[in-house]
């Protein structure tokens, strides 16, 4: 591709791109660029809202150019304040390496590894003396950080920001120097840290990086950014049927901001299935994801439970089965509540109550109101069904 339409298609479905023309620039002389991606292991899983960006690294190897991820082990343990209204809870190191791990593993299932450099910023973090870090720390002045919304909003509040918050941007932007990027990617809501790599950059001499913005998905919800921490998420690692639920549930609005960063349609091709009726585009929307994660069939299989379950008034076939002394503890009655945390299908028995009391639970054809409910043991398998996706056979 020509210098040209490489800049095209970089610059698709992004929603800032600071630094355009030097980057064209570099292109026109044929340098293959350093494309820099950083994730901070906080969590064993990455979610549909790290496929966005991760989409976008698999463009550059795509394009010819060198991507290089960069796992914050050493980052991880001062927590990005970007967003949060308080200070991170510090994590271990056996939990961050454990995270990281699995972070890599979740990431090749979008990025050719072949064509990755994997570095970890406690390669050169490690190594820094306090001399160093306070050098690192002349390069910024408070005033310039208090320009960040979310530190300016807590100032304002009272709220604590600790001094090693502050250190968070630098430390991103001191990465971009240690690796010379050319180009950083992050979601919009990281400009602020990525432009300082791009400062800091300069004060040591080099190019500076260009920056691009990738938009924040949704969540299910369809209004707030995909958080763990607000419950909205559809992880990589989540289960063919949760998987395929999840994507069903969301609005049908949210359906074509999926097919835009996820599945990378563009906004022609999305005119077209607009045509279409909705509920038909959302399980097309479903059985590809689920095949991309799950392999190809898993998606079709799915689809299968789904329309047997909600479009036939059916129940799934392939539901876990348990035997009643494994869930009553050898009792001849239990209350439903037990039973249901007993399959531990569940996260808590709050969980299952808020369940009861929401209408989201049935025997059989019997929906359960009384979270005091108590089952006599059966004289043959029974059906329970909790929530639209859950459904638990006991024999």
């Amino acid at each position: 591709m020509s210098a040209a339409e490489q800049l095209k298609a970089m610059k698709a479905r992004t929603e800032k791109f600071i630094g355009e023309q030097e980057i064209a620039k570099r292109l026109e002389a044929g340098k293959t660029l350093r494309v820099k991606l950083g994730v901070d292991p906080t969590r064993p899983d990455l979610t549909f809202g790290h496929m966005v960006v991760l989409n976008k690294l698999r463009q550059f190897q795509d394009l010819g150019h060198q991507a290089v991820l960069i796992i914050g082990d050493y980052t991880t343990r001062i927590g990005d304040p970007t967003g949060r209204s308080d200070t991170r809870p510090v994590l271990s190191e056996a939990d961050i390496e454990a995270n990281a791990k699995t972070y890599l593993e979740q990431a090749y299932r979008i990025l050719d590894p072949k064509k990755t450099e994997v570095r970890r910023n406690s390669e050169w973090f490690g190594k820094m003396s306090f001399l160093d870090a306070l050098n690192l720390s002349r390069q910024m002045t408070v005033a310039q950080m208090l320009v960040r919304d979310d530190f300016a909003k807590r100032y304002q509040e009272q709220t604590p920001i600790s001094i090693v918050e502050f250190l968070y941007p630098l430390l991103q932007g001191h990465d971009s120097v240690m690796l010379k990027a050319d180009i950083e990617i992050g979601g919009s809501d990281q400009l602020f840290n990525m432009m300082v790599g791009r400062d800091l950059q300069e004060k040591d001499g080099q190019a500076p990086q260009a920056v691009l913005g990738m938009p924040l998905l949704v969540g299910l919800d369809g209004e707030k950014k995909m958080s763990k921490s607000l419950g909205n998420y559809i992880a990589f690692n989540e289960n063919p049927k949760d998987m395929f639920g999840k994507i069903m549930s969301v609005p049908d609005a949210t359906m074509w901001i999926y097919y835009r960063l996820l599945l990378e349609r563009s906004e022609e091709e999305i005119k077209s299935l607009q045509a279409q009726h909705p509920m038909e585009m959302k399980k097309q929307l479903a059985v590809t994801l689920t095949d991309k994660f799950h392999g190809t069939g898993a998606g079709a299989k799915e689809r299968q439970e789904f329309e047997t379950v909600f479009s036939k008034g059916g129940v799934r076939t392939d539901m876990p089965e348990f035997t009643w002394d494994t869930l009553s503890a050898g009792a001849n009655d239990a209350g439903i509540v037990d039973l249901l945390a007993a399959t531990g299908l569940f996260p808590s028995k709050k969980e299952v109550r808020r369940l009861i009391e929401g209408g989201a639970v049935k025997i059989g054809d019997e929906k359960v109101s009384d979270p005091a409910l108590k089952i006599s043991r059966p004289t043959s398998e029974i059906v329970i069904q909790a929530g639209k996706r859950t459904f638990v056979k006991v024999k």
